[in-house]
Formats: C-alpha cells, structure tokens, sequence
C-alpha cells in the first residue's frame, strides 16, 4: 500500500496508506461520528469541498451499492479512515469503496488515529488540510495552507443549472436546489408531489410564475451569506407562499428575516444529535451537516420564533414565522443516514400548504 500524509495547516502531520485516488487534494477537514451510512455522507453534496473523517474504525463492510446515493456526483475532496474494507460482505454490494473512490477522483487515507484527529478538530476547530504522498515536502505543503483561500461558490457546483420536472399528481412544489440530497425528493415524491427543482439563483418572480403551492428550501454547502441572491428570492416569496427549509434552506430563512449565522468551532455532523421541540417538549434524534448556526439573540425582531434548540450545546434547530407560512430546521428530517423521527415535518408541510389554500379560497369568496 503507498504511503501518505495527512498535513494540517497547524503543522500536524498523520501518517498513512492511502486509497482511492491518487490525486494531491485540499479542503476544509471535518468529522462524521456516524456509525453506518459512509456512502450517503460521501455523496452528501453538503460536503463540497472538505475532508471527511469517519470516526467510526471500519468503513467499507458492506461495500457501495446503487441504491444509497444522494447525489449522482460526490463533491468530497477526501476520505480519511481508521480503517477500510478490502472485501465487503453485503447482499447489495456491487464495488468497493476503493474503487468508488478511484473512479471519482476522490483521494482516501487509512491507517490514520481519527480519535486523535478528532480531538484535535474539536479542541482548535476546522482548520485547512492536504492529503500528499509521503516525499511531499511538509514545511512547503504547511505554508501553501496558510496561504490557499478554498472558492466559496460551493452552492453553484452543487446546485442544478436548469430546471427540471419531478412529475407527480399531488401539491406543486419547487424544490430551489442548494445542493440537495435525493433524500428530501424521495419524501416529497413519497407524499405524490409534482417537483419543479430550480437552480440556486432563480428569482422570486421566476418561482411565482410556477404557481407554487409550496417552496422547498434544501440543504448545501458553505456559508449561507454566500448566496446574497438566495436571500433575496426568499425576501420576495415570504408570505406569499408556504416555504419549508431544510439546512442551509433554513439559514436562508432566518437571514432573509434579519437574523444572522455565524460559523461554529466544528460544527454538528452526525446522526444522533438531540434536538428538543420547545412547542410539545418532545426530544428526537436528528442526523445533522453543517458549520454554521442562527445567532439566537438575532431571532429578535424578526418575525421568526424559536422552535427547537440543540440539547448538546443549546444552538437553533427550529424557527417558525409568527405570521407567514414559513418554517425551518437546521437538521435533515429525510435522515440517509440517521433516524427518521422528524419525517413527519414534510407532512406538516403538506398542511401547510392546505390551510395556505384554504385561506385563499375564504379571501376570494367574501
């Protein structure tokens, strides 16, 4: 097995074999304590651009089948393992993760102490990473980080770049794509909605001249204040149409209501993250990807109420406008992988979207 490094802007340096890709590769890194569900956490479009460590010793077992994708094309720049399987055992295995890796350009690196990585990640946060061949110059590779600034159009390479139709016979929902994962299309397809999924940047005016009965807000990469645009589409929908956000759906959401995000030390990336409802006082496990929170003290003044707070460290998991048809959640209710205690959000949608029209048709008829 060839040898590679693992180099951390901070001067750390891990030791490893490396897999998948050969490619020389930088990113942001971050870890996942996920103990199932590698592949739906590599083909997570939320990931573009970063490093993902598995704290989880083993990955790989049960191989890569067709069924577990939640995008086409997986926007990691690296896997960083304990260790991984070279024979999977699975009844749906059709290839290996190495193989998965190699065929999409993606770098991998074993034989690495992810609890040691881990605590380093949590004790000085994310922080810029490279993964090199171990001749590779450390001092020079050290100083390149320093000095890289990674783009921040990772919502552009993830986001469709035309619209397309989800046919179905139910509500008529445009799906605004940040980077979506096919999870939230397969519980809207589920509820038999029709789905126009539209590029990132679409306008307000472009969206009202679909005729919505709802607007889904996805999940996505980076920093919300990234896509000015997108905050201005909601601006220009809110309260005149149901909107459900989802992620960094809902980051945009509470912006567009004045509020602010801010990035966290290392953020929540997991599929056993408590969150409380503060309306029924009812705890779930969510599965959760993101590096950015809602200031909760930016929630004054906005029109937006406080729903559900994280239990670990009492961040926002929850807003709802007082007096629009609008709502949010920073975790993933269509999980892949996680619990699926929240599923029932997307049919709180659906209702919405019901008392939306029903309200109209009372407004037209007096």
């Amino acid at each position: 097995m060839r040898k590679r490094n693992l180099i951390l802007e901070d001067g750390t340096v891990f030791e490893g074999h490396g897999f998948g890709s050969e490619t020389v590769s930088r990113g942001e890194i971050v870890f996942n304590t996920s103990m199932t569900g590698y592949q739906e956490v590599i083909t997570d479009p939320s990931y573009c651009g970063q490093f993902v460590t598995m704290t989880y010793p083993l990955i790989g077992n049960y191989g890569i089948n067709r069924d577990d994708y939640e995008t086409v094309t997986p926007f990691i720049h690296g896997l960083i393992v304990k260790q991984y399987s070279e024979q999977p055992s699975n009844f749906r295995n059709e290839e290996t993760i190495d193989s998965f890796l190699k065929a999409n350009n993606i770098p991998g690196i074993s034989g690495i102490d992810t609890r040691k990585l881990t605590r380093i990640i949590r004790k000085h946060g994310t922080m810029k990473a490279a993964i090199v061949s171990a001749e590779e110059d450390t001092e020079k590779v050290i100083k390149e980080l320093k000095n890289t600034e990674f783009s921040r159009d990772q919502v552009k390479q993830t986001s469709t770049s035309k619209p397309y139709v989800v046919p179905g016979r139910g509500r008529r929902v445009v799906l605004v794509d940040f980077g979506a994962k096919h999870g939230i299309l397969r519980e809207l397809t589920k509820r038999d909605c029709q789905i126009t999924v539209v590029p990132y940047d679409y306008s307000a005016a472009e969206i009202l001249r679909l005729r919505p009965d709802g607007v889904m807000l996805t999940n996505g990469p980076g920093d919300p204040k990234d896509v000015p645009e997108a905050i201005e589409m909601i601006k220009g929908i809110l309260g005149k149409v149901p909107i459900f956000g989802i992620c960094l759906g809902h980051q945009l959401l509470s912006l567009a209501c004045g509020a602010n995000t801010e990035k966290m030390k290392f953020g929540h990336r997991g599929a056993n993250h408590p969150v409380k409802d503060l309306k029924n006082d009812k705890t779930y496990l969510t599965s959760q990807n993101h590096s950015y929170a809602v200031n909760p003290d930016s929630l004054e003044n906005t029109g937006l109420e406080l729903t559900q707070i994280a239990i670990n460290d009492e961040t926002v998991e929850g807003v709802k406008h007082i007096t629009h048809p609008a709502f949010s959640v920073q975790y993933h209710p269509e999980a892949s992988p996680g619990p699926e205690d929240t599923n029932y959000l997307f049919d709180e949608f659906l209702k919405l979207m019901d008392q939306q029209e029903k309200k109209q048709e009372v407004h037209i008829n007096a």
